[in-house]
């Protein structure tokens, strides 16, 4: 923690240093000048000199994304972190005026973040699958997956096998991952003699890579509305859904870590802790280290008793999505080819196509899909399943506060054009195959000590985005690699961190002591992030070869790695 707070100042100190030196060059370096903010579509109020009146020197316009991470390190809270950094950056902007700031914290960048097409799509979306997810829970959709898979677990090899596949199986919510797979798995794992700290692992070192690769999950409206909000604002004329996929070949961390899960699970050897612990349970028959103090089990109290488990409650409507959505992405990519006398082709219908509508189509048929099936099956009334239906949304609340509030900090470090002092501060040092690895280090810094992905994510996106389009324009491999660092570093971090909600859930789920569940999942998560950082981040960045063949050398070197420290579990 105190490591994470002195490298931030120590930023902040260079940059400051930085700033000055440049000032030699710039006799007038002003934060803003003649800047324009759109209060209502049709209403502008101009704000002139601003940093005249003020005298601000340049480095001040990082400071919004700076106390936001300072004050989400300090009091772990992203919500109040964000809060201050959007009102920092409005105090700034109005002439640091107290009252006007608060002000246009909300009627101007708040409102705008919400106002915003782009934006209020992602909003609609987020919504939709909350809804259908509310549904798929409540109706016995994923309790049913569960108890489907896990009945083929006979022996140790199978039973963590059968829970790594069940983690890639509920690939929708890392929440709902970590709660099914855990307490559906546990009585499994116990009878096979796996230790609950090995549980603990599997289970979280599923769900949040997972969700975060998946195509239809709740990650994907805040992935992609941090990827559109950016390319809108630098001009950048790329579909952001399809971005998103793109980048997926770049997420060496969690795949890496998915493919680490099933080969531990394959051979049967450990190390380090999590050796001594599955001795323990394998040799002894203790699932818990004595003297442990597990967490308390968790009862799934959305899912009543009554209902029962139907894997087609959640197979169905999930399937759904994916097919409406690759037809409306086709029907409307084909009409604007067909429109602009352009070459029908996959390639040209992809690319022409609204993504972004044709997820919202396929979403709003998965909701009616997800009703139909729970009112049908009779796993739930009419009324239930819209209680259901209502639940589900609701549980997006967080994710759409921290989305508004993410878009309304890149909108004021847009106005004080925080990208421009960062491009003139390290743009002459870093070169930018170093952009990529600098990122993913930097998230999972702040997502370790803060403990969630999503603030990590919000915090970052609009400060490395603009560097990296900037430093290394029209490159793609360092765009794509930086959006994917940003994502990777969050999730490595949230995977360390024992405060992360995950990890508590993963514990929480596998009836698993928290703290020997963060030491026993620690080196591992270490020797998977420093693999997919020396063998493929730096090579792939610096051009040596393509993502592919940066997964498959990582892949290599992280088993050749594995199998030189570990050892059998069977004596």
């Amino acid at each position: 923690m105190r490591a994470v707070l002195f490298g931030l100042v120590i930023i902040l100190v260079f940059a400051a240093t930085r700033a000055g030196a440049l000032s030699n060059d710039d006799p007038a370096p002003n934060l803003i000048q003649d800047i324009s903010l759109n209060i209502t579509p049709g209403a502008v109020v101009e704000v002139a000199d601003v940093a005249e009146a003020g005298g601000l020197p340049r480095w001040t316009s990082i400071l919004p994304p700076l106390l936001a991470i300072l004050l989400a390190l300090l009091f772990r809270h992203v919500l109040v972190a964000l809060v201050f950094g959007v009102w920092l950056g409005a105090f700034l902007i109005s002439d640091l005026s107290f009252v006007t700031s608060f002000a246009r914290l909300l009627d101007t960048h708040i409102v705008n973040a919400i106002a915003d097409r782009g934006h209020a799509s992602i909003l609609v979306f987020s919504l939709l699958l909350g809804g259908m997810l509310g549904l798929m829970t409540q109706s016995g959709g994923a309790k049913g997956l569960a108890s489907w898979v896990g009945t083929d677990a006979t022996s140790r090899r199978r039973g963590q096998l059968t829970t790594w596949f069940l983690g890639l199986l509920v690939f929708f919510d890392d929440y709902a991952n970590s709660l099914l797979v855990g307490s559906s798995m546990r009585p499994v794992t116990d009878r096979l003699r796996i230790s609950r700290e090995k549980l603990a692992f599997l289970v979280d070192a599923t769900a949040a890579p997972v969700a975060s690769l998946a195509l239809i999950s709740s990650w994907i409206g805040v992935e992609v509305g941090y990827i559109a909000d950016q390319f809108t604002h630098l001009g950048i004329d790329r579909d952001a859904y399809l971005t998103f996929i793109e980048t997926i070949p770049f997420r060496f961390y969690p795949i890496l870590m998915l493919v680490f899960v099933a080969w531990v699970s394959l051979r049967g050897r450990d190390f380090g802790p999590m050796l001594r612990a599955e001795r323990r349970a394998f040799h002894e028959g203790l699932a818990s280290r004595p003297g442990a103090q597990p967490a308390s089990d968790f009862h799934e109290e959305a899912v009543p008793e009554h209902v029962l488990g139907r894997p087609m409650n959640a197979l169905i409507p999930v399937a759904v999505v994916v097919l409406v959505a690759a037809i409306g992405i086709y029907v409307d990519g084909r009409a604007k080819v067909v429109s602009a006398g352009i070459d029908v082709s996959l390639r040209a219908i992809v690319g022409e196509a609204s993504s972004s509508a044709a997820i919202l189509w396929g979403t709003g048929a998965g909701c009616v899909a997800a009703f139909a099936l729970s009112v049908g099956s009779g796993a739930l009334s009419f009324a239930s399943s819209i209680d259901a239906w209502m639940s589900g949304m609701r549980s997006m609340l967080f994710a759409a506060v921290i989305l508004v509030l993410a878009w309304a900090l890149g909108g004021v470090c847009r106005d004080l054009d925080t990208a421009s002092f960062l491009i003139g501060a390290v743009g002459d040092w870093i070169a930018p195959a170093w952009i990529p690895t600098t990122v993913f280090v930097m998230a999972a810094l702040v997502s370790f000590a803060t403990g969630t992905s999503w603030g990590t994510m919000a915090i970052l996106f609009p400060l490395v985005v603009p560097l990296a389009h900037e430093i290394a324009p029209g490159n793609e491999t360092i765009l794509l690699g930086t959006v994917s660092s940003i994502l990777a570093g969050s999730v490595w971090g949230d995977h360390c961190s024992p405060i992360s909600d995950t990890t508590v859930l993963s514990s929480m789920a596998s009836s698993c002591d928290h703290m020997d569940h963060v030491r026993t999942q620690l080196p591992y998560a270490l020797l998977v992030g420093a693999v997919s950082v020396l063998c493929a981040e730096l090579p792939v960045a610096a051009g040596w070869y393509g993502p592919w063949v940066g997964l498959l050398v990582g892949a290599l070197v992280m088993v050749a790695a594995f199998e030189s420290l570990s050892k059998p579990v069977r004596r």
